[in-house]
């Protein structure tokens, strides 16, 4: 749990120092790149983390990961739960991974901003190094189990079409949310070289002996179902994450301090609901009905904000998504138990590893698909409202005090329909998990 601590409060301090880093190296305009990349190289490293995990052993990656970079993987500490724990407790101790991810989340921006104002931005990445030395220490408590050695070889080329694959598909995501013409031709061309790759991909998987990502994991209905909706659970969370803190800038008017309180709700409510979750799928071994459920009240409580947000002040708005998020809460920890029960044990990593890819690519689709629906409308709606609404966020409502008050109310009006559509491809992202949900095979442990 401590690497996964890591990984996860490395990603929130970052993001917290960000505007301070852009700043000091005097280029803000590319801040965002240091996002882009670093989901590229996330997405990219977990099917390879959870393949050689298999063939050398998951201790031994795990000390890969810890001497790369000692905030260490996600990915590896998810995949020696399943190495270690039989698979009707892997439900409980998956809900306590996820109630670390949710207080390395609230402690990362807490972190972040202080270490940034107290000692500069230099400072988040050395706080790294004692406390990943204190996971190298807790790993070598972990007994050390032998890969599966038949599985020697790598997968190179698949490798390299993977990365083609990925990269040129998000750098083509970042591209769509600035919802330019310019951009549009790039953005294009990255798409189809990374189309082109990933069905290159698929037939360098089916030829090699030893693939990077078996294809007979994808022929099983529970596990291509369960990565399924593991992206459209990230699709939803992560957009609903970036987008919210945005909603209450331009609509409520909301301080930082505000936003803070509405958001500490919602990430409390997934850590409650996947520790509650686990602790159900372990006592009662029952799995997919869970999320079934979970996912269809989720999205019902996403239908119901997108129209009755207006009339709801912070505090009730705060509680809503708060059991919102103990329903969203029920997946993550469900899909894990059911790809690590299906994958097997010579699998285990790979299988594990495609539920992170799953959960990545997701949250980059979701995330574009929200952004490009919110600006589209503002744009389609009132160019001027549209270009209000960047000095809004930038500068905060007393942008409008000069403008009359029905100009006034009108764009109040206008930005308040296009974060009402946002809400609903959100709920749309939910709702498809439902139906994932509800048609996975594997139902009991």
């Amino acid at each position: 749990m401590l690497p996964m601590f890591l990984a996860v409060a490395d990603q929130t301090i970052v993001a917290t120092a960000l505007p301070a880093i852009a700043s000091s190296l005097g280029d803000i305009e590319r801040a965002s790149w240091v996002v882009v990349s670093y989901l590229i190289a996330n997405t990219i490293a977990a099917p390879v983390y959870g393949r050689l995990g298999d063939t050398f052993g998951r201790r031994l990656m795990m000390f890969v990961a810890l001497g790369i970079f000692m905030a260490g993987s996600v990915l590896c500490a998810l995949a020696l739960i399943g190495e270690a724990i039989p698979p009707r407790e892997r439900g409980r101790y998956q809900g306590y991974l996820a109630g670390i991810a949710v207080s390395s989340n609230t402690f990362g921006p807490v972190a972040g901003g202080y270490l940034t104002q107290a000692f500069g931005w230099q400072s988040i990445f050395l706080i790294n190094i004692p406390l990943g030395l204190l996971a190298v220490f807790f790993v070598f408590r972990i007994p050390p189990r032998q890969g599966d050695r038949r599985r020697t070889m790598f997968d190179a080329p698949g490798l390299v079409l993977f990365i083609f694959f990925v990269g040129p598909v998000i750098l083509a995501l970042e591209q769509v949310q600035r919802m330019e013409l310019s951009t549009l031709p790039l953005a294009l061309a990255l798409l189809a070289f990374g189309l082109v790759s990933l069905g290159l991909l698929s037939w360098q998987e089916r030829i090699t002996t030893s693939p990077l990502i078996p294809p007979r994991l994808f022929r099983q209905p529970s596990i291509w179902r369960a990565d399924a909706m593991a992206a459209c659970h990230g699709a939803a969370l992560v957009s609903l994450i970036t987008f919210l803190p945005i909603y209450l800038r331009a609509v409520r008017g909301a301080s930082p301090a505000e936003t803070g309180l509405v958001l500490l709700p919602l990430t409390a409510g997934i850590g409650i609901g996947s520790m509650f979750t686990g602790q159900m799928v372990t006592r009662t071994g029952c799995t997919a009905v869970f999320p079934t459920y979970g996912l269809m009240a989720a999205t019902i409580g996403l239908v119901a904000i997108a129209f009755l947000a207006p009339l709801m002040s912070p505090t009730q708005l705060a509680w809503s998504f708060c059991v919102i998020a103990l329903f969203m809460g029920t997946v993550m920890g469900v899909v894990q138990v059911t790809v690590q029960a299906v994958s097997g044990p010579r699998l285990l990593g790979t299988g594990a590893a495609m539920v992170q890819f799953s959960r990545s690519v997701g949250a980059a689709v979701g995330t574009a698909s929200v952004a490009a629906i919110l600006f589209s409308i503002l744009s389609a709606t009132d160019r001027g409202t549209a270009s209000l609404f960047g000095s809004i966020i930038e500068q905060g409502p007393d942008v409008l005090a000069s403008l009359a008050p029905a100009r006034q109310a009108a764009v109040h009006a206008q930005i308040g329909e296009a974060f009402r559509a946002a809400f609903l491809t959100v709920a749309a992202f939910t709702g498809m998990g439902t139906l994932l949900a509800w048609t996975l095979p594997l139902r009991r442990l």
